[in-house]
């Protein structure tokens, strides 16, 4: 094969291979640029609508609070021995009356058995003294006052009998028992602890019913009364508690506040110093009510979407009461162009990114 065959063979190669690839290439591209396209697709504007109408409007008044029990004592032994029974433990509830723990009362029942023997003595001395003295003892109505009292005093009758009701007194108190119902809390004692006189042994809280002690602006007063209805959400849990206002302390606190206390019903779950979240509501009628989520701002201003034949059109809006979850809307009075009016179809749902005049589509509602 002479040179100029072979010149002419590689150029035809040489151009085989540009086409074979540009061949395999072009689909590929095609693939891509449709990929890209099918990506870049506008999203339909789905939204969830509300037909406005006027209603009322709960105003709240939001707090935070402190659980406070009615009946709340530290319990403690006013005698000192050593402990030798308990009945009770931590969380445990108790009735009115119940023997909670005891002491070892033996030295104290010997105290009260010396001092009824020494009553029996002085009465002895006491009536021999009122004979000879030309009384009857058993008339002791015929007996002067003060000649009565002063025999009492001198035989050691009345002495006898203040040192009976002490020790009768000391020997009951190695029992410890339950002022009110309620359930016991701080007990650490355990059994034969030497018990000192006058030191915390436990803590009884009623618990049936709580207070809610809470704190008001000074502003906020003219919203709120005795007897108000109102309402509470521990934060451990979700759980909502209705109650009532019982007292307004007529004094402003030296930050503006005002404490109100409030009485709520437990249903177990609450405890005494639990903190809550606190709503005082009041109803205001004749309102424009919307969901928080339906109000966007565009230009730094509020803005409702109303929805006219599948179109987004905003209108300019005040919010003039606000709740935990609505607020109360009127038109912007300083733009000409805002209204509201009852049955305007308003967006309530993905209205961040609609821009005035979007095509929407409202989205069927679930039943």
């Amino acid at each position: 094969m002479n040179k100029k065959n072979k010149y002419l063979v590689k150029c035809f190669y040489l151009l085989f291979c540009v086409g074979f690839l540009l061949n395999c290439t072009k689909p590929k591209e095609d693939k891509e640029n449709s990929i890209t396209k099918k990506e870049y697709l506008p999203d339909k504007n789905e939204v969830n609508i509300l037909v406005l109408n006027k209603g009322i409007f709960k105003k709240e008044l939001v707090s935070n609070g402190r659980l406070v029990a009615l009946e709340k004592s530290e319990l403690k032994f006013n005698v000192s021995e050593k402990l030798t029974n308990i009945y009770v433990k931590n969380g445990t509830y108790v009735k009115k009356g119940k023997v909670l723990a005891s002491l070892d009362a033996f030295t104290y029942q010997q105290k009260v058995t010396k001092a009824e023997i020494d009553l029996k003595q002085a009465t002895l001395e006491f009536n021999d003294l009122q004979i000879r003295r030309g009384f009857n003892s058993e008339n002791k109505e015929d007996i002067p006052e003060k000649e009565y009292e002063m025999m009492a005093i001198k035989s050691g009758y009345k002495n006898a009998i203040h040192q009976l009701k002490n020790t009768q007194f000391d020997l009951k108190s190695t029992k410890l028992i339950a002022p009110f119902s309620g359930k016991v809390a701080n007990m650490n004692s355990k059994k034969y602890d030497q018990i000192y006189s006058g030191k915390e042994f436990l803590t009884l809280i009623n618990d049936a019913i709580f207070e809610v002690e809470f704190y008001i602006i000074e502003s906020e007063l003219k919203d709120i009364k005795v007897k108000d209805r109102i309402s509470i959400e521990p934060f451990a849990s979700n759980k909502t508690y209705k109650g009532k206002v019982t007292t307004i302390n007529p004094q402003v606190e030296k930050d503006g506040t005002i404490l109100i206390r409030a009485k709520v019903k437990n249903d177990g779950n609450l405890l005494e110093g639990m903190n809550v979240k606190v709503f005082v509501k009041k109803d205001i009628p004749n309102q424009f009510v919307v969901p928080k989520s339906a109000v966007v701002l565009r230009d730094n201003q509020e803005v409702l979407f109303t929805v006219k034949k599948g179109k987004a059109y905003w209108t300019y809006i005040l919010t003039i009461l606000e709740n935990s979850k609505s607020y109360a809307v009127i038109p912007n009075p300083d733009k000409s162009s805002a209204t509201l009016k009852t049955g305007d179809t308003i967006v309530i749902s993905n209205n961040l990114n609609l821009a005035h005049d979007s095509e929407v589509f409202v989205k069927r509602s679930e039943n």
